[in-house]
């Protein structure tokens, strides 16, 4: 993969691990030769992630409305910033730039953008490997909400196979370098064998 998209909050939350985490991935990114596309915020684990790969030389694509811009969030000193309209053409803008995407902790924000983009793989509409880095176990309640869609058959198994995770930036880019998505049509995957469906 030539580029990222990461999803991460626009604070740093409670617990300095989160910034840690943040950090380690833009560095990692950076050493690997990953270009960063993020949504160009200068705060919270957004600035920690763009200052690290920053830092270790990485380049870095920011995507910004200009309303979130007009309240001084947006960061300045990145390789590339791209105003926007609306929080939705920064979604489609990221995408079109990055060949993956990874979501650290955050909030709402975050959680919008990574089930907008499960439900795009799920419908066939991307093909992008998706994965969360769960470090210190932040997402285990929301991977745990996920296995109980499919116990209550909300959620098919293979469906649910979309969302990589890893406790650690290094093993998930792996997993997402070596993950392939069954060819989707529509909202069924019709090339699986029997028993997974």
């Amino acid at each position: 993969m030539n580029s990222i998209q990461v999803f991460c909050g626009s604070s740093s939350g409670k617990n300095p691990v989160y910034a840690t985490i943040a950090q380690d991935l833009g560095y990692l990114l950076a050493e690997k030769g990953i270009d960063l596309v993020y949504g160009a915020g200068n705060v919270g684990l957004m600035g920690v992630l763009a200052d690290a790969a920053l830092e270790k030389n990485g380049t870095v694509i920011g995507v910004i409305p200009h309303f979130l811009m007009d309240k001084e969030v947006g960061h300045t000193g990145i390789s590339e910033l791209i105003l926007v309209d609306s929080m939705h053409i920064r979604k489609v803008r990221m995408y079109e730039r990055s060949e993956g995407t990874i979501v650290l902790p955050g909030g709402f924000g975050t959680l919008d953008e990574l089930f907008e983009m499960l439900t795009l793989v799920q419908l066939g509409q991307q093909q992008h490997p998706i994965g969360i880095l769960n470090a210190f176990g932040f997402f285990d309640p929301l991977l745990a909400q996920l296995d109980q869609m499919v116990k209550e058959q909300f959620l098919k198994p293979f469906h649910r196979a979309i969302l990589l995770d890893a406790p650690d930036a290094e093993s998930l880019i792996s997993k997402m370098e070596n993950y392939q998505t069954p060819e989707a049509q529509g909202k069924w995957w019709t090339d699986l064998p029997k028993e997974a469906k």
